[in-house]
């Protein structure tokens, strides 16, 4: 019988163990954001500026380890691409490159993308050079249509010290985070429009806290 109590105090004592182990580690929370970009489109008829918005929950968690492992996480909500801009008939839009710079105070180990739907025969990439993760989607994607841009998680190592800001890339229009083309009906036919587009704002979607 008091092997069995003993045995009784013992599951007790792990069990409180681990619920304050869970209440004391940090846990990702996914944050949602409606991000505005500011679009400027190249057209034979002169500059097009137009607007796209795009929902998107960002997770991360509050702080981390120095040295250690973790994961940011941006998950786009499903969105619609444009029937018409500028009273230019949008049919189609390809060559996406969305840009992610690699956050300070980390250093990037790998990137997965998983889902999407209505992004075209070829799968999405993702490739990281010079400090920033793009993401590319050859399209086609129709006018009118909607679609859901894969979820992306980032594994990174956490610095010594400091904090750990997950942004969009983009200042301007020469310093774009968005690029695509899009196939637009004119006065003058079918043309390519190339587009650049950047966060405006651009709003911190995390910060995890080095400690």
């Amino acid at each position: 019988m008091k092997s069995v109590l003993s045995g009784k105090r013992a599951a007790i004592a792990a069990a409180f163990a681990a619920t304050a182990a869970l209440t004391m580690t940090p846990q990702a929370m996914a944050a949602p954001f409606d991000i505005n970009f500011d679009c400027q489109g190249d057209a034979p008829t002169g500059a097009q500026q137009f607007t796209l918005a795009q929902s998107t929950d960002v997770s991360a968690p509050e702080t981390v380890a120095p040295g250690a492992a973790f994961d940011v996480v941006v998950d786009p909500a499903v969105n619609t691409i444009p029937g018409e801009v500028n009273g230019n008939t949008v049919k189609e839009v390809g060559g996406f490159d969305l840009r992610l710079p690699i956050p300070a105070n980390s250093t990037y180990v790998s990137a997965d993308l998983a889902g999407g739907s209505n992004l075209g025969p070829n799968p999405p990439t993702i490739n990281v050079e010079n400090g920033v993760a793009t993401v590319h989607l050859d399209g086609p994607i129709a006018g009118g249509s909607e679609f859901e841009l894969p979820t992306i998680t980032v594994h990174l190592t956490a610095g010594e010290a400091g904090t750990i800001e997950t942004k969009l890339a983009g200042t301007s229009y020469e310093d774009p985070g968005l690029t695509f083309t899009a196939v637009v009906s004119s006065i003058i036919g079918d043309v390519d429009v190339p587009s650049a587009c950047f966060p405006n704002p651009n709003p911190t979607l995390t910060t995890t806290t080095i400690g």
